[in-house]
């Protein structure tokens, strides 16, 4: 065999494992979590707006860190106005990560965010896409609305054995805000006392 067909024949091979293994890095898969078990799990629960995203290199893996102005402290006590959510991926650069059932955010979006804390001092996000709610107006009636991430991404269904789109669509802040509150006292048998308007 030449040198030129074995230079072809590693080529060749080389592209093959890398197409394996983007497609293995696409198959983040989730078990559906319900309001109450990501309540339950979520050590804070804020309403904010994002003020910035970037992102850093750390330990060898891409991250992005946004930052967000707290609106309300629905669970919890964030301590602060401005807290900082860091997840997997993101691009610097040339150079880009991507994991699947990771939410990213534009500066000036607004959403309610189910977080817990992270080794390094910032947040991550319950169940990455599930515990993420956008917040938008109505264009017609004006009323602020909630839509869960998941609504465009299949989660596994241990009820029906089967993937599935699913989460909360269009509701009105003030009805979600309702249901995580019903969820919030089945968690807990006395009331959470840093809860802010």
């Amino acid at each position: 065999m030449s040198a030129s067909h074995r230079c072809a024949i590693q080529v060749f091979l080389l592209l093959l494992l890398f197409a394996a293994a983007t497609a293995l890095a696409e198959a983040t898969t989730f078990m559906r979590m319900s309001l109450a078990q990501m309540s339950g799990s979520a050590r804070m629960i804020v309403r904010a707006r994002c003020i910035a995203a970037g992102a850093i290199w750390d330990s060898g893996e891409i991250w992005t860190r946004t930052t967000f102005e707290v609106a309300e402290t629905w669970r919890g006590a964030s301590g602060s106005q401005v807290i900082a959510v860091r997840l997997l991926g993101g691009t610097l650069g040339n150079i880009s990560s991507r994991v699947s059932g990771i939410p990213r955010f534009q500066p000036g979006e607004e959403a309610v965010l189910f977080l817990e804390p992270s080794a390094n001092g910032d947040f991550s996000i319950v169940s990455w896409q599930q515990g993420t709610f956008r917040i938008r107006r109505n264009p017609r009636t004006g009323e602020e609305i909630v839509t869960q991430d998941t609504t465009s991404v299949a989660a596994y269904n241990p009820v029906s054995r089967r993937f599935e789109p699913s989460g909360i669509r269009r509701m009105s802040i003030a009805s979600f805000r309702s249901l995580v509150d019903v969820a919030l006292a089945a968690n807990s048998p006395a009331s959470d006392s840093s809860r802010k308007p």
